[in-house]
Order: structure tokens, then sequence, then C-alpha cells
């Protein structure tokens, strides 16, 4: 890029970063802008072409290593609780007898219907009291309640 000034060359340099930044979102990009930038100033105060290659390269990996890892963590999206979170361990009630050997089972919690299979593989009936374990797929899978722990 000879026929290119060196403001021209970095503020192409910028663009470039920029525009990867904007299709990938992933804090890769935006620190060789920064650091374009620093070489542009440099090159707009008359410093040689590998002063201004130094600069790029002390600007981009000062922003990327002081404060990169600062904007992941407050970038990082938070994970928002799901319907499957908020009903692990709470209790149920059976509307529709669970048996896996007949792949059939139904739990009422929270207002919701959810399919319903035992943790043990042992036959729940309707009507009973159960807890909630885990969650495999869309499927609860449950244990029974004592009946000393009933709600």
């Amino acid at each position: 890029m000879f026929w290119l000034s060196d403001n021209a060359c970095w503020i192409l340099v910028i663009v470039a970063a920029l525009i990867v930044e904007a299709i990938t979102l992933s804090l890769n990009a935006v620190w060789f802008a920064l650091g374009g930038v620093g070489s542009l100033i440099a090159a707009s105060l008359g410093a040689s072409v590998p002063v201004q290659w130094v600069v790029f390269i002390i600007v981009s990996a000062i922003f990327m290593l002081l404060i990169r890892p600062f904007a992941r963590r407050v970038l990082k999206p938070k994970g928002a609780a799901t319907n499957a979170d908020r009903i692990l361990g709470e209790q149920a009630i059976v509307t529709q007898a669970i048996d896996n050997t007949q792949a059939q089972g139904e739990i009422k919690i929270m207002g919701q219907y959810w399919t319903a299979r035992s943790a043990d593989g042992a036959p729940i009936a309707q009507g009973s009291v159960v807890r909630v374990r885990e969650i495999v797929g869309v499927k609860a899978i449950v244990e029974s309640v004592p009946t000393t722990d009933k709600v």
C-alpha cells in the first residue's frame, strides 16, 4: 500500500478491525482497532513506520491484557433460570401414574404439567407426592417423598 499515506493505512486497519468485531462480537478485534488508533496518532505526529508498528503492537496488547478480562466478565450473558432450574428439588403431585416400563407418567408442579419418570424405576401411583431430582430432556426424573415429608 505504498500509494496510501500512513494515516490512510491505519484508518483502514481501524475500520477493518471494527467490521470484524461487529460481525463476530467476540472481543477479539476491537483491541486491534484501538492499537490502530494509537498508531494513527503516532503517524499524525510524524513517527516512522517501525515506530507506528511498535505502537500498534504495544497499545493492542495493553488493551487486550488489561481490559479484556473485565469486559468479558461484564459482557458475559447471565443465564436466565428456566422452568427446569426452578423445579429441581421441588415437590409435585403425580397426575398420571408413573411407570417407566410403559413410558408413561405425568406430574403437576408450579401449575405446569411435566412428563415424568421414576428415578429408581419403581411405579408411582397417581396422587402421590414426589420430588424432582433432575431433568433429562423434557422429562422430570422424580422420587417418591416419604409420608413425613409431604406438603
